[in-house]
Parts: C-alpha cells; sequence; structure tokens
C-alpha cells in the first residue's frame, strides 16, 4: 500500500462537524489529491453512520480514479444514533457484524475494496477465532487488501498476531500525547512490522495552558519558517516506527500546510526540547 505520509481523516467533514455538501466535500478531497495526500481514513460509524456515504458521493464528483487513492475503515463501534436505535454503546466483531459493516461501506464508498480494514477498538470479549475466520473471508473475496487495529494496546495486538497479521494500529498519540513511545506500543510495532496511524496528532496543544510548550512550538516556527501544525506533526514524522498522522482538519488552507511537513527535518536536540516542554521535566 502506497499510504501518503499524511493521512486525511473524514470524521469532521460531515455531520459531527462541518456538515459541509458534496460539492464542498469534493474539493477538500481533490485539495488532499493534488497536495500528495492520496489516503483518506474512515470510520462506519462517523456522522452516525452517514460520513462514508456522503464522501462516496463526493469522490465520484470528484473525477478521480478510485486506484489512485486509499480507503480505509473501522468497524466495530455499536453508536446509538438516529440510524441505530439502541440503548447502550458496545462493540460487535461478530463475523455477521463485520461482513455487513464492510458490504455498507462499500456501498456507500462506491468502492469493490477497502484498502484496509481496522477493528476500531478491542472489544473485551473478542472472539479471535471468529475475527481470523471472517478476515481471511474478506481477504480472500478481495473485499479487504489489508487488516488492522485501532486504539489496541501490545498484549493485545500480541493476541490477534497469533492469528493474524496486523499490518495497523491507529493510536492517540501527539506532542502532548507520548505515551506510546513509553510504554512499549510503538516498540512492538516496530519489532512486528506494524505501521502506526496516530489519529489527533496534534493533541491538546492548542487547548492546552502549556506556556512553555506554546513558547518552544512558536521558537521552532521562526527557526524553520513553518506553521505550529507543521512543528506539531513533524515532531512526529521524526520518530523511527515511522508514524502516519492522521489530520482531521476541514480547511484547505491546513491541508495543504500539512503536506509540506516532510520538508521540515527538526534537529535531534529540538525534538528533545519540545518533548521537555511537554513532560514539564527534564527526561530521566
Amino acid at each position: 500500500m502506497n499510504l501518503s505520509r499524511i493521512i486525511s481523516g473524514t470524521m469532521k467533514w460531515g455531520s459531527w462537524g462541518a456538515n459541509y455538501s458534496s460539492n464542498e466535500i469534493s474539493e477538500l478531497i481533490r485539495c488532499a489529491y493534488e497536495n500528495g495526500i492520496n489516503s483518506f481514513d474512515h470510520a462506519d460509524i462517523y456522522g452516525g453512520y452517514t460520513t462514508e456515504e456522503a464522501f462516496g458521493k463526493a469522490f465520484k464528483l470528484s473525477g478521480i480514479e478510485r486506484e489512485k487513492v486509499i480507503f480505509i475503515s473501522k468497524c466495530g463501534i455499536m453508536y446509538p444514533c438516529e440510524k441505530l436505535q439502541i440503548d447502550v454503546k458496545h462493540y460487535d466483531y461478530s463475523k455477521s457484524h463485520i461482513i455487513n459493516s464492510v458490504e455498507n461501506s462499500l456501498s456507500n464508498l462506491n468502492t469493490d475494496y477497502l484498502d484496509s480494514l481496522l477493528l476500531h477498538r478491542p472489544s473485551p470479549i473478542m472472539n479471535i477465532n471468529e475475527i481470523s475466520d471472517t478476515i481471511n473471508y474478506l481477504m480472500d473475496k478481495k473485499m479487504i487488501k489489508s487488516f488492522g487495529v485501532s486504539n489496541f494496546t501490545v498484549s493485545q495486538m500480541s493476541l490477534i498476531e497469533k492469528y493474524l497479521k496486523v499490518s495497523f494500529n491507529q493510536i492517540d498519540f501527539s506532542l502532548t500525547n507520548y505515551e506510546a513511545m513509553f510504554d512499549g506500543t510503538l516498540d512492538y510495532m516496530q519489532l512486528n512490522n506494524i505501521k502506526p496511524m496516530a489519529y489527533s496528532p496534534l493533541g491538546s496543544f492548542f487547548s492546552s495552558d502549556n506556556m512553555v510548550l506554546t513558547e518552544k512550538v512558536k521558537k521552532m516556527c521562526s527557526k524553520y519558517s513553518c506553521s505550529q501544525d507543521e512543528i506539531l506533526l513533524s515532531w512526529i514524522l521524526k520518530h523511527e516506527s515511522k508514524i502516519y498522522p492522521v489530520i482531521g482538519t476541514t480547511k484547505k488552507d491546513r491541508i495543504v500546510k500539512s503536506s509540506k511537513v516532510e520538508d521540515i527535518e527538526i534537529e535531534l536536540i529540538d525534538w528533545f526540547e519540545l518533548l521537555e516542554a511537554s513532560m514539564g521535566k527534564r527526561l530521566p
């Protein structure tokens, strides 16, 4: 899979955020694609099970060939909303539900296959054998090209890897949420050739009261002649596990700026200066 290093996250493009029209979403897709971002992250639940369909209609308007882009989607969360009137949010990884979810995603996105399917969150009672059988079935039918997980711990990845090759794990990671570097998560992924995707890659920076970190980021913006977004993303890119940030912006100018972060090479001492400011203390 030729993932672009920056992945465009669609969660806020629909009713959970900007509530864009088909033409507006089409323009965002083209903006991302024309700036080298060919990968789009979805989940069945986004927009209360409506955003994938909105994206699919908009993608058709964009005129971009399906084979030139990467579609990632997630399934498993049963989310109470107008389209799914249940009382309790829960997780369902039964064979019937996973297959039904993938079929719905394919229909909504107007495609014959997903480049990758991720399990959205680990369930405490997931049946690994049933999941394995289902994923192998979807692979054999060429409905999905690869398999991954999201929010899985080291032990949960290790468990599922006994039965399936995990290609991706999408985790919450940023300069302000860096625990995955120290709890073994990124180490495990490097050892097992699992590509990390980072959602919320800007973390809590823009809502934080950490003025030391704010000033350090501003200092780096001046040094590297770029925006704060670019500094935060380039800090992630420097990690040796080759993390793919999933940006959630709905603004074209921020998509364009994010697409340029690979051109920024933060110096080693600057990377640690930012980490120290975020931690609020010197490294041990």
